[in-house]
């Protein structure tokens, strides 16, 4: 996730500074020396990188679910092995509806791509809804644990929903954002920034809804429940994400095959809703990483025996402002590593422009293979430190200062972390968005004043979106796994 968002990261921005600014090539031109490097990003980044993380939060949530079955008194959860097999039996009907779900995409005929993958979301969602009753009342007789699965899922739905909103060209921030650009690049990264700050608060509030009303159902197991209910349908929902980046690299090789216009005016509308799916994709992960998060957190207290994490304990505070501040450590690492590497991406590309003068002609080709070097490298290089961070971090306090602090500190790193996330995320999205509403000719349309405005932001989003904002879900996930598997050291 973290590799994958650098090595996308530095090959998109080195192109689109170099080649849309300085040379005034268009997106996706072959005469870019970057342009590869910048589509077979999208793949590592937002297929591969999405799909790892989702994985791991599916594992971690059904894990995190088994455990406390296991450790919980029986009093707490009824039958034990009915327990223990809910959320495998209901993680395996979701794999089944996710199917069906996909089915019901390439079968229905719509002319909005957007309503066709919702249609198909929706679909699968509420067949998973309605294995879970089924499920509850067979192993429990009662239907509290469906309702704790539900709350799980519906707030998976309405993160997606709410994230769709925010970073749409269909609704008004994104429009209103767009027309920030027409006063220049600095209200434009003002306005986005605040944006993605105010679209944090309803995400964080359904987090917290689903987190209620499965403990007050169903106790610390519920909470458990949530996670493996919203993650029911992790199928439907990468198979969603992954077609923003089919889309992204259609109208890639459009533009360097040179196929007609028309060609690549489908494929950039295909690609403004590929824009949303992956942001919402993004805003599924935060909300589900950060209720697995919560549900290792409950494992890891119960292995650590900790009942009850005391806030007027000194260890317990510095464990919360340590752990708060990790989140915007790592994404200070992570925004850094990007930067370096499109330095030089941005000083490759320029040099090719200036001693190969036929690359810009169009007769001769741009050394694609050099780009593609040195965002692999970097990616590579640049991922050991965060990886370091997440690992060591809560070994050494657990360590230094015993399994309260850790816990405190673990806490610390959820909240700060889901919050920035949700930011980071979409104010990208809103900034990308923003962008291509202009280039299909609205506020001056593209090579306008706001259009250069508009690719700044863009570009100073693509780190947040892409890079930082996606690589704190591995934090606050990481950081919980590997406190569960050291807590009988500390």
């Amino acid at each position: 996730r973290v590799g994958g968002g650098i090595y996308t990261k530095a090959a998109d921005v080195g192109a689109d500074l170099v080649g849309k600014l300085e040379a005034g090539i268009p997106e996706d031109d072959p005469r870019n020396p970057a342009v590869i490097a910048d589509n077979v990003g999208d793949n590592v980044g937002d297929v591969a990188g999405m799909g790892s993380d989702l994985f791991e939060s599916y594992v971690g949530a059904i894990v995190s679910a088994v455990t406390l079955a296991v450790t919980l008194p029986v009093e707490l959860i009824g039958n034990r092995i009915a327990a223990i097999s809910y959320p495998l039996l209901l993680s395996g009907a979701g794999a089944l509806f996710s199917l069906i779900g996909i089915i019901v995409v390439t079968r229905l005929k719509m002319k909005n791509p957007a309503k066709l993958l919702n249609t198909g979301t929706y679909v699968s969602s509420l067949l998973t809804m309605l294995a879970a009753l089924g499920l509850s009342y067979w192993l429990f007789g009662t239907y509290q644990h469906f309702i704790a699965v539900t709350s799980g899922l519906i707030a998976g739905v309405l993160i997606g929903t709410t994230t769709e909103y925010f970073t749409s060209a269909d609704y008004r921030p994104v429009k209103n954002l767009a027309k920030a650009c027409r006063t220049g690049a600095a209200t434009n990264v003002i306005d986005g920034f605040a944006l993605g700050m105010g679209s944090s608060f309803i995400p964080i509030l359904l987090i917290a809804a689903s987190t209620f009303a499965s403990f007050r159902l169903v106790g610390l197991y519920g909470v458990a429940l949530a996670a493996v209910g919203m993650l029911s349908t992790v199928g439907m929902t990468i198979s969603v994400d992954a077609y923003g980046p089919i889309a992204d690299n259609a109208g890639g090789i459009a533009q360097m095959a040179d196929l007609p216009h028309e060609v690549r005016e489908v494929t950039d509308k295909l690609d403004s809703v590929g824009n949303t799916t992956a942001a919402i994709g993004k805003g599924f992960a935060i909300g589900s990483a950060a209720l697995t998060a919560l549900s290792l957190f409950v494992s890891y207290a119960q292995v650590s025996k900790l009942a009850v994490i005391d806030l007027l304990d000194p260890t317990a505070i510095i464990g919360l402002f340590i752990g708060g501040a990790f989140p915007f450590l790592f994404s200070a690492l992570t925004m850094n590593s990007v930067g370096k590497a499109a330095f030089q991406m941005i000083e490759e590309v320029r040099r090719q422009f200036r001693n190969e003068p036929g690359i810009i002609a169009g007769t001769e080709l741009p050394d694609y293979n050099r780009c593609i070097e040195i965002s692999t490298n970097a990616s590579l290089r640049e991922m050991i430190l965060p990886g370091l961070l997440a690992v060591l971090g809560p070994v050494l306090i657990g360590l230094t200062l015993g399994p309260v602090a850790l816990g405190g500190m673990l806490a610390g790193a959820l909240v700060t972390g889901v919050v920035l996330a949700i930011t980071l995320s979409n104010s990208g999205g809103a900034w990308d968005n923003a962008k291509k509403y202009i280039e299909e000719g609205h506020e001056g349309g593209p090579g306008s004043d706001a259009h250069r405005a508009a690719v700044v932001g863009d570009t100073v989003g693509d780190p947040f979106k892409d890079t930082s904002g996606p690589s704190i879900n591995i934090l606050i996930k990481l950081m919980t796994i590997v406190a569960m598997v050291f807590a009988p050291f500390f």
